[in-house]
């Protein structure tokens, strides 16, 4: 029975070397990923519909990263935290909030999804009586849609509004507390239906405000989604403020959101800090995973809240902004 006992020594995980093909293979898709995402090189409907999913990249190159570096090539090493600081700089500023000088009257907006007039339109009905917004956007809105919100109480807290309900995806529907003056000829419409209109406030300071839906980018429509983007009209520096409020059916990841916002806007969502709660799809078994649903608001009006509210009955989670209208605009 005499002998040693001899017990094979363990190699610590960070000693260990993992082969330098793994590694490559590891993080070549995210290398890519990276790529197509800073140079707005997304063509298609598939790489349009993945590239929402990119704050999820971003945290997924953390393994690649670790394989590189348990590899200890020196390659796709540098490959490897080139790619991760990429995806994190482009997902990370999200979590930040932009400091908004205070003053100047507040201004609230709530835009909704209603997944053709399926949603639980009480619920709508108070968040509007709880938060007291001066303008209601809604998406697929319906004529049936119309009659419940309005039974439900919105006929007399929203007196005014500028419809164009449809029994299909495409209906859209402006409401307000104050007085609305249809905008046509703003902009070419490229998808659903998307009514603009000018609020005029108490003391005489008008917003143009637009109901924004393009068609998804699925399959041939996604020629049609990017047209729609692009069409919208930029933000002004003079005159009317102008707000764009809606489902649009992209991200901040998305190389034609991003050109919109550069034409003179800002998301509320990422100068709050709250850029990456998800919008959709809401009310699922899975829980929502992208943030589709925005407001933007031309770059002289401050963002001052930012919050998202589940309604049942809808794929959609509702958006509440509170911005800021300098004095003397």
């Amino acid at each position: 029975m005499g002998g040693d006992i001899v017990i094979p020594s363990r190699v610590p995980l960070l000693r260990r070397r993992v082969p330098g093909k793994l590694a490559w293979l590891a993080v070549t898709p995210f290398a890519a990923w990276a790529v197509t995402r800073l140079a707005g090189l997304e063509r298609g409907s598939f790489p349009a519909q993945i590239m929402t999913a990119t704050p999820y990249a971003a945290v997924g190159s953390l393994l690649p990263l670790l394989l590189a570096a348990l590899s200890r090539r020196k390659a796709v090493s540098a490959v490897a935290v080139v790619t991760t600081a990429a995806l994190g700089l482009s997902v990370l500023p999200r979590l930040f909030a932009e400091h908004a000088a205070p003053g100047g009257r507040p201004f609230t907006v709530l835009s909704t999804n209603l997944l053709f007039g399926k949603a639980d339109l009480a619920t709508v009905v108070g968040l509007v009586r709880r938060y007291r917004p001066d303008v209601l956007s809604t998406q697929e809105l319906t004529p049936s849609a119309v009659t419940e919100l309005d039974a439900a109480g919105l006929k007399e807290l929203m007196p005014h509004r500028v419809l164009e309900d449809e029994w299909s995806a495409s209906g859209s529907g402006l409401f307000s507390s104050h007085p609305l003056t249809r905008l046509d000829g703003l902009f070419q419409v490229i998808g659903h239906n998307m009514p603009a209109a000018t609020l005029t406030l108490p003391g005489g300071a008008r917003v143009e405000v637009v109901d924004v839906h393009p068609l998804p980018p699925l399959g041939r429509q996604v020629t049609a989604w990017a047209e729609g983007l692009r069409a919208l009209p930029s933000g002004p520096s003079s005159g009317p403020f102008r707000i764009l409020a809606g489902d649009f059916n992209a991200s901040l990841d998305h190389v034609e959101m991003r050109r919109l916002l550069a034409r003179g806007y800002r998301d509320a969502g990422d100068a709050t800090g709250r850029g990456l709660i998800p919008t959709w799809p809401a009310n699922k078994r899975v829980p929502a995973l992208i943030t589709i649903d925005h407001v933007l608001a031309d770059l002289r009006m401050p963002v001052r809240d930012y919050r998202v509210f589940d309604v049942p009955g809808t794929d959609h989670r509702a958006v509440l902004t509170t911005l800021s209208l300098p004095e003397g605009n």
